[in-house]
């Protein structure tokens, strides 16, 4: 009898245990898009789905809460309704606070784009935003938010957990670049108009350093060197994996951050043979807006050939003729 109870208290202290540690706490499906702003412009005057948009009957949403450094944060999910295990996208925003927060426009747009293609999308909104907990610092303990995520995606049953990519834009791009170095999860990554210089991110747009910086990185004035230097991926590029091929998309009209950025990076790149891929689109604006159609042809042909398909790495040794 003592050895039966000792059994039960055992299994239920498991039980206890094995639920605390969960990732992913809460997740809320968005089943009717007629709600939100978006919906107005996915649809024509028949209410049925605009072309382009139909891949919404196949695809679902959701908001997400999930713990990480034991707070509370939150994000948005997107993935195919058809059972199967799909390689899964971790997607970082870019902006700061509410500004760039994800909408369930993103949620459908932006995510569900990449989940019509056979992929779980899984998005953090940083901590201290969109309800979250805690306070994010623009590429410091917030980078965990994205990190974390790699484990999450274990609780995803249609997530295939051994094929994980990362695609960042903007701030979501440094959020990427700083990632890559802290987990051996990610098999292929993308960023477009991302940071990459944050010295030259202030020279560039002085505002940034007062009206974000200065506002969101802790004891920002006693170590501004080594916190900007953290969140510069130009000055440590030998950290990077060379198993992990990058996708470097920029605008050459970007005004928020400069495409000397990334061709400055892709330089470094060379010297330390980082797999990479440089696009400079010809008068491209931050999102690359001009571009659209091929900017999403060439991150889903970079995701299918590293992420979904088993393409080897590129030699990266010098060789031919």
């Amino acid at each position: 009898m003592r050895f039966l109870l000792t059994s039960l208290i055992c299994s239920l202290i498991s039980s206890c245990t094995a639920q605390d540690s969960k990732i992913i706490i809460e997740t809320q499906q968005i089943e009717d898009l007629t709600e939100y702003p978006i919906y107005s412009k996915l649809v024509n005057e028949n209410g049925n789905w605009k072309p382009g948009y139909q891949y919404l009957d196949s695809i679902e949403i959701f908001t997400i809460t999930y713990l990480s450094d034991g707070l509370q944060v939150k994000g948005l999910m997107a993935k195919p309704k058809k059972e199967g295990k799909y390689p899964c996208i971790i997607y970082n925003r870019g902006g700061n606070r509410e500004f760039g927060a994800l909408t369930v426009a993103h949620g459908a747009i932006t995510l569900g784009q990449l989940a019509k293609q056979g992929y779980v999308v899984i998005a953090s909104q940083y901590r201290g935003n969109s309800g979250g907990q805690g306070i994010e610092e623009f590429g410091g303990s917030d980078v965990n938010d994205v990190v974390i995520l790699t484990k999450a995606v274990n609780e995803i049953t249609s997530a295939d957990h051994e094929r994980i990519g990362m695609y960042g834009w903007s701030r979501g791009g440094m959020m990427t670049f700083i990632a890559l170095t802290k987990t051996d999860k990610i098999r292929a990554a993308i960023v477009g108009g991302a940071v990459s210089d944050q010295y030259s991110s202030i020279e560039d747009r002085p505002e940034m350093e007062t009206m974000v910086l200065s506002e969101l990185i802790p004891n920002y004035e006693v170590s501004k060197e080594i916190e900007l230097e953290k969140r510069s991926a130009i000055k440590w590029v030998d950290k990077f994996p060379k198993d992990v091929p990058i996708l470097m998309l920029h605008g050459n009209a970007d005004w928020r951050v400069k495409p000397e950025q990334s061709l400055k990076l892709a330089l470094e790149f060379e010297k330390e043979r980082i797999p990479y891929r440089l696009i400079i689109f010809e008068g491209g604006d931050h999102g690359i807006n001009e571009h659209k159609r091929e900017v999403n042809s060439q991150v889903m042909d970079w995701f299918g050939k590293y992420l979904k398909g088993d393409e080897p790495l590129p030699n990266m040794e010098y060789h031919g003729k």
